[in-house]
């Protein structure tokens, strides 16, 4: 069922949808990505306009002036809505229901990005660098402002980014990005100098993260 302000807009596509998290539907995989699922429509319409792969999505909660971005994961949601991660919906400050607009975009490769983690536990983990490589896979961009969940061993740890070059929303699909670590939102300045992570290492799907550091987090201790 269609609603007020549901539309096609020109030659791009810009629709206004009712938004739900996965808990809504059968899909839980969607909350360890940037990926929304979208209704049929929706891929009938970019079909027609002959939208670039991977297709791109700016996300816009008019009512708080906040923005993200996202890939969509397929098309199977009712018409007039669509369902996301539920750390998306955080970060745009959207409830269950409420109205978000959605339309595409063609963003620049990522070549810099820097993260923060807002817990020091996250260091603490057997190979963070790994997991989130592994985490990343499930990713099509990331937003200057917003804060990723990272799920590993039953938990969920969140991470800002606070910084993305060339602008401030990015693609990591198939690129060589280089990433910082800031120090987590938690961490104090250590007694004894600590030695820097060495950098990079191939991702799969594309990914490439060149000059990994941690900012002098105390990951190794000299």
């Amino acid at each position: 069922m269609y609603f007020d302000g549901y539309g096609y807009h020109g030659t791009s596509f810009e629709q206004t949808y009712r938004c739900y998290p996965a808990s809504f539907i059968d899909k839980p995989q969607i909350e360890n990505g940037d990926k929304i699922i979208m209704p049929p429509s929706a891929l009938d319409r970019l079909a027609s306009l002959h939208i670039d792969y991977p297709m791109l999505f700016e996300l816009h909660n008019a009512a708080a002036e906040r923005v993200s971005h996202c890939g969509v994961l397929e098309f199977i949601a009712e018409e007039g809505m669509i369902y996301m991660p539920y750390w998306m919906m955080e970060n745009l400050l959207l409830q269950e229901g409420d109205i978000v607009r959605v339309k595409n975009v063609t963003l620049p490769k990522g070549t810099y990005v820097k993260l923060q983690p807002h817990t020091k536990d996250f260091l603490d983990i057997s190979n963070p660098k790994a997991i989130l490589e592994t985490t990343l896979r499930n990713f099509s961009c990331l937003t200057t402002g917003d804060s990723i969940m990272v799920a590993y061993n039953n938990k969920k740890y969140y991470i800002d980014i606070i910084e993305s070059k060339p602008s401030n929303a990015i693609t990591i699909i198939e690129t060589d990005c280089e990433v910082d670590f800031a120090p987590p939102l938690d961490y104090k300045e250590p007694d004894k100098p600590v030695a820097s992570v060495p950098s990079s290492n191939t991702l799969a799907e594309g990914v490439n993260l060149v000059n990994f550091s941690y900012c002098d987090i105390p990951l190794l201790q000299v």
